[in-house]
């Protein structure tokens, strides 16, 4: 096979710009075609903003809940939602610039346009100051990413009516939010909105909120939810969303009516597949419009790959980053270990958080898999007591005859940053014993993971 040299990437998120740094290190000529701003929706309207908003809920959540603590709070506390917008639009912006930059001193020629294939390995794109540039490439990797699912009956107005990248232009924190779906997306909104001040109403098609997630984490979410006034509207459906004046109304397919002051829609996203000439150069959609790849991320086409939310396996920054990095490692002949789901680690950033990887609880369930779990509340942690935390825990997963962990469960604050360590041990097949002999620190949080560990010994 003929070395390949130029590589045209279609997207700046992040597995497009991930995928353009590998492929210049690796001595590829690279284009990146950006439409909207290096970073993608990821860092300009998506993940970065919403966690940036997060952060602020997260104070406020700890400021409403400290008097456990001793820490007495004579006035409520004011969110400035403006100013909170305000922050959340430079910190996306600036993300956005660091990786422009990281991107260009890499030698990575950046193309401010839109991109789309056209036979016999050629690129054409249409350039955002007017004209068209056409160029050849080696392989293309497609990077080019989704964005949120509209009904026909709940069209976003950007004022009442908002999907997730509408949020930032309020002005001030609404006083009754109605949203719509219990997804991960949904569920991340509600907590963060309900922390700010919102009297916040979920309404789930489903019968629990984040039907995808671990069960016995989801219900810790609820009973959280119903302490802090959140109400959940479960196996309810929503069938239109009207604007009303300075409100709207959600019916629910039942006939019911839920009143609010703003909606936001989270119920999914759709791929950015169209108009990229992909039915002309041979790459496969599937019936969402997704485009299919294998593990090394290959499209159906001959030096076509894809990554990211375009292909919708699992929609995270860091599986799309991956995707391209594989895509790349592939296409320019190095070394590559095809994508293993099985050892990706996701979060869920409500209050509290939901942190996963490997094997999940309803897999052994299901029998899928044999192994021996074991929970651990973090109620009778040291530091969780001294730290007022009396929600969540620790869950593991391990082979009944190795010992080797096999997945893993946090429900913490910062569960994010607990999930490693477990992480960890799934990628290189570490044994319970293994990560029960590594020392924790005494008070942790972490310690009830060692804890879990120990639990699950297998005596020789």
């Amino acid at each position: 096979m003929a070395y390949v040299t130029r590589v045209a990437i279609l997207g700046g998120g992040p597995g497009g710009y991930e995928a353009a740094l590998v492929a210049a290190q690796l001595g590829a000529e690279v284009t990146l075609v950006d439409r909207d701003g290096i970073g993608g929706s990821t860092v300009l309207t998506d993940c970065v903003p919403s966690k940036t908003l997060i952060a602020t809920a997260e104070v406020a959540t700890e400021q409403a809940e400290s008097s456990e603590l001793g820490i007495m709070h004579n006035d409520h506390a004011h969110v400035d939602l403006a100013r909170v917008n305000a922050r959340v639009r430079r910190l996306a912006l600036a993300q956005s610039a660091d990786t422009a930059a990281s991107v260009e001193r890499a030698g990575v020629r950046v193309v401010r346009g839109t991109g789309r294939l056209a036979p016999e390995d050629r690129v054409v794109v249409d350039l955002r100051d007017g004209g068209t540039e056409e160029f050849t490439a080696d392989a293309t990797l497609l990077a080019t990413g989704a964005r949120p699912r509209i009904l026909p009956d709940a069209e976003p107005d950007g004022e009442r009516i908002l999907t997730w990248e509408q949020v930032y232009d309020l002005k001030e924190v609404p006083e009754r939010l109605i949203v719509v779906g219990s997804g991960v997306t949904g569920a991340e909104f509600a907590s963060a909105y309900n922390a700010l001040g919102s009297d916040v109403v979920l309404v789930s098609s489903r019968d629990r909120v984040l039907p995808g997630e671990d069960a016995d984490a989801a219900v810790v979410l609820e009973d959280v939810f119903a302490r802090r006034g959140l109400t959940v509207l479960s196996q309810s459906r929503a069938a239109s969303v009207k604007r009303t004046g300075d409100g709207v109304v959600v019916t629910l397919s039942d006939g019911r009516t839920v009143e609010g002051t703003h909606c936001l829609m989270a119920v999914g996203s759709v791929p950015n597949t169209e108009n990229l000439g992909l039915s002309e150069c041979g790459v496969e959609l599937d019936s969402g419009g997704f485009v299919v790849v294998d593990r090394v991320s290959r499209t159906s086409a001959r030096g076509v790959y894809a990554a990211g939310d375009c292909t919708g396996v699992l929609m995270l920054a860091s599986v799309a980053a991956m995707q391209g990095r594989t895509a790349m490692w592939h296409a320019l002949g190095d070394t590559v270990h095809p994508l293993d789901l099985k050892t990706v680690a996701a979060n869920v950033f409500t209050s509290p958080e939901i942190a996963t990887v490997g094997w999940s609880q309803a897999a052994l369930d299901a029998r899928e898999i044999d192994a021996r779990a074991v929970k651990l509340p973090l109620a009778t942690n040291a530091r969780a007591k001294m730290q007022g935390i009396s929600d969540g825990f620790v869950k593991l997963f391990c082979r009944p005859g190795t010992g080797i962990v096999v997945g893993g469960v946090v429900v913490a604050p910062r569960a994010s940053e607990l999930i490693h360590p477990i992480s960890l041990a799934v990628e290189a097949s570490l044994t319970v014993d293994q990560m029960a002999r590594a020392f924790a620190v005494y008070p942790s949080l972490s310690g009830s993971i060692a804890e879990a560990a120990r639990r699950l010994h297998l005596r020789d």
